[in-house]
């Protein structure tokens, strides 16, 4: 008797959400242990009243059972890993509040699921680049068909952008590790998604840009069906090229997004309120925002970080540890459903005005804090941008300071070599005068002297005439 209520309550609230809500897929299994059961609903759906008309309902959430987690470090590649094609979707989200940045040259990396024979928590860490100009792309996860195709993180080169792998590429499906159940495969539309957030339905996937690292859903509510999607506007988009430099945003095609935008519907949420919040991109701000659901991430039972995953090559996994939602008690108390009278196909049922002032200001609350982290973040940046110019303004000016002083030793050097020409000619002119003026000495000399030979003969002739007249015989 009591099956046979707990079936007819399941059925009256599969009735009650429609064809359009998908009862909440059980949790994955992806581990040793033997599979918890899958949430249900805690209260059926009152019946009809004597008039016929349908009646309004009230759900609880359920979260999921506690689950064992692998919990590990991870040594990123330098280059972009190969896929990986897994059968099930990884599990929702873990909480984990990153610690504070030791420098502006770090990265956050990890706090998200990766494959090693089954889906396996890459515990977070601030890391720095492996190499100058290196710089962090966070993982890729795909929904094709049936499968997950899965990248794990790793640490680009200047100038590289993630590459995401061809439709239609033949990709093996991964092998499994002995004793693992699969999980439920992804729900949700095929192409790039992150993990749900934390506390929500295993299974159900999240739509989201490529390039959006898996933490952005941190802070937003469970989901218990599908229908919850991340959204880049244009206004979000700071057009950046990607240069030599360690980034903390998400990349896409060689752009620098600062803040994404979560949407849901009422009917996706386990609070059956509609999403639609801006949240900053960056990893290490968006897992530290706070948790409407908190399911703590364990911290690995071995500090040695592994390799990054090869297929065919084994690892060995530390035992798995048990982690525990912790949900706020308004969350576990009966929600109000959309009624169906109220609603044509389509329309979700207005909310209460106490729960639109609530959500109002819960939204609010998050954006001043979302925004006090982004001028945090971007003063930061401004730090680190003048901290890096620093040293390139202090080698510039020693490098100028160090031209101008071998340009004045040049000039100096000039200086002197003329002054010493200079010299060397003054001082060469008299040498070169003194001959000169013996020489017009001796000729001056020499002339005086034949000048006064000149005159002697002269007088010497005169007298002889003198002579000769006084001794010549008179005239006859």
């Amino acid at each position: 008797m009591k099956t046979k209520l707990v079936f007819a309550s399941i059925l009256a609230v599969g009735a009650l959400y429609g064809c359009n809500s998908p009862t909440p897929p059980p949790p994955p299994a992806d581990q040793t242990a033997t599979p918890a059961a899958p949430p249900a609903a805690d209260q059926a759906a009152p019946a009809p009243a004597d008039n016929g008309a349908p009646q309004s309902s009230e759900t609880a959430y359920t979260p999921p059972e506690p689950q064992p987690v692998v919990s590990v470090y991870q040594d990123p590649p330098a280059q972009q890993p190969p896929p990986v094609e897994v059968a099930w979707a990884p599990p929702p989200m873990l909480v984990e509040p990153p610690p504070p940045e030791p420098g502006p040259q770090y990265a956050w990396t990890g706090g998200y699921w990766s494959w090693y024979g089954r889906w396996v928590w890459i515990h977070g860490r601030w890391l720095p680049p492996p190499q100058p100009g290196y710089h962090w792309i966070p993982p890729y996860y795909d929904h094709r068909g049936d499968h997950v195709v899965f990248v794990g993180g790793f640490w680009g080169g200047p100038h590289v952008s993630f590459v995401a792998p061809a439709v239609g590429l033949a990709i093996a499906l991964a092998s499994v590790l002995p004793g693992v159940i699969a999980g439920p495969p992804p729900m949700g539309p095929e192409g790039v998604f992150v993990p749900a957030p934390p506390g929500s339905a295993f299974g159900i996937i999240i739509p989201a840009p490529l390039g959006t690292p898996p933490a952005v859903v941190t802070g937003a509510p469970p989901v218990v069906n599908v229908g919850m999607r991340i959204n880049v506007s244009n206004t979000n988009i700071t057009n950046t090229t990607v240069n030599n430099t360690v980034i903390n945003n998400t990349v896409i095609n060689n752009r620098v997004v600062n803040n994404v935008t979560i949407v849901a519907p009422a009917s996706a949420t386990a609070n059956h309120q509609e999403v639609n919040t801006s949240v900053p991109a960056q990893a290490h701000l968006a897992a530290a925002l706070p948790p409407v659901v908190r399911v703590p991430a364990p911290t690995p039972a071995s500090s040695k970080p592994l390799p990054p995953y090869v297929a065919g090559r084994a690892v060995a996994l530390p035992e798995p540890q048990v982690v525990h939602a912790v949900v706020p008690p308004e969350l576990t108390r009966p929600q109000a459903a959309p009624a169906r009278e109220a609603q044509r196909p389509g329309e979700q049922a207005p909310q209460a005005p106490a729960a639109r002032e609530e959500e109002a200001a819960e939204a609010k609350r998050k954006a001043a804090s979302a925004e006090a982290e982004m001028n945090k973040n971007k003063e930061s940046e401004a730090v680190a941008k003048k901290s890096a110019a620093e040293p390139n303004t202090a080698e510039e000016a020693k490098r100028k300071a160090a031209e101008t002083s071998a340009e004045r030793n040049r000039e100096e050097a000039a200086g002197r070599g003329a002054a010493a020409k200079e010299s060397a000619a003054k001082a060469k002119e008299p040498k070169e005068a003194a001959p000169k003026e013996t020489d017009a000495k001796q000729a001056a000399a020499k002339e005086a002297e034949a000048k006064k030979k000149a005159a002697d003969a002269a007088a010497a002739k005169k007298k002889v005439d003198e002579e000769r007249k006084e001794h010549a015989p008179p005239p006859q």
